[in-house]
């Protein structure tokens, strides 16, 4: 079958036996999170839900063994607007599971109101970017030891409205604006995911970024009226701009992309790239897509989490024969 906007999850795993995986995924209690975990869980993978809520995961849990009575899934308790908890999750991780398979970074946040993490960065960017930054180079010795193995960020469409603000990206000496903030955080998914395919592909880990598609779920419970009204706006400026058409998916259609992204053998070798409807997408605006700014999003990063992040001998030898 031809895979596109309206390919669902069942449609991408149909056929398929991950027996062998180990998954990790945050923000799994709820929306596409949930069913990408369902349908991973429903192929045999060994899932892992990493989120801060224990009841909702206890939930999520139950939902999907309702459907899959023999799953095996499991919660670890994960905040990643504190890195201290993103580094004691990926521990708790690492200890049970020494090999991952599927690292997918699906937790975020939406156009939230002004407010800082436990240390101070600005929410969306805090929890979008620099949590899962902290939580995945935390995993990433038991990525690379479940090689070939994948990573998967979670980014968005509405990458478009702000490349990073090298100058201020947690909004110290300028006004907060949502929407800004919100495109700068999902830049930052994709650029880390640039970099890190330049870090671990040598390694035999490649990482996707993903751009679900609109999907109505609990991401946007910030959202007022204004705001709904303001973003309706600016999708029908995107729609006239590039064609595009405005049109909502279900749950099953947004997690399909992320699913595809996990388990598709067409995309060995085509690492660090940006996907939406089951395809590699190049139309991504050009600030997401420059290495050097993929570079210095992590030289940046290191230096607010207060971690460096060395490069495997192997990825170092790599960039330097080329």
């Amino acid at each position: 079958m031809t895979l596109g906007f309206d390919t669902a999850t069942d449609d991408v795993i149909a056929g398929l036996d991950r027996r062998d995986a180990v998954v990790v995924i945050t923000g799994a209690s709820t929306g596409i999170g949930l069913e990408t975990a369902r349908a991973l869980a429903s192929i045999g993978a060994t899932v892992v839900l990493a989120g801060r809520n224990a009841e909702k995961h206890r939930g999520a849990i139950d939902k999907i063994r309702v459907r899959h009575p023999d799953a095996n899934v499991s919660h670890v308790e994960l905040d990643l607007t504190s890195l201290a908890s993103a580094r004691e999750a990926a521990h708790a991780i690492r200890e049970a599971h020494p090999a991952i398979d599927l690292l997918i970074n699906n937790a975020g946040v939406m156009y939230t109101p002004f407010e800082r993490t436990a240390e101070g960065f600005e929410l969306q960017f805090g929890t979008n970017h620099l949590g899962h930054f902290v939580f995945t180079n935390h995993l990433l010795a038991a990525v690379v030891a479940g090689a070939p193995a994948r990573i998967i960020n979670l980014s968005s469409g509405g990458h478009g409205s702000s490349d990073i603000i090298w100058d201020d990206p947690n909004y110290r000496d300028r006004p907060y604006d949502k929407f800004e903030s919100y495109g700068q955080a999902k830049t930052a998914n994709i650029l880390f995911t640039v970099e890190l395919e330049r870090r671990l592909a040598p390694l035999g880990v490649q990482s996707f970024a993903v751009h679900p598609g609109m999907i109505v779920t609990e991401l946007g419970r910030y959202m007022t009226r204004d705001d709904m009204k303001l973003l309706r706006s600016r999708i029908a400026e995107s729609v006239v701009s590039s064609g595009a058409p405005a049109t909502y998916k279900s749950i099953e259609q947004g997690a399909a992309t992320t699913v595809w992204a996990a388990t598709a053998a067409e995309l060995q070798g085509h690492g660090g790239t940006y996907l939406a409807d089951c395809a590699i997408c190049t139309t991504h605006a050009p600030w997401a897509r420059d290495p050097e700014s993929a570079r210095r999003l992590w030289a940046l990063s290191e230096e607010l989490v207060g971690e460096t992040f060395e490069e495997q001998p192997s990825s170092i030898g790599a960039e330097e024969s080329r």
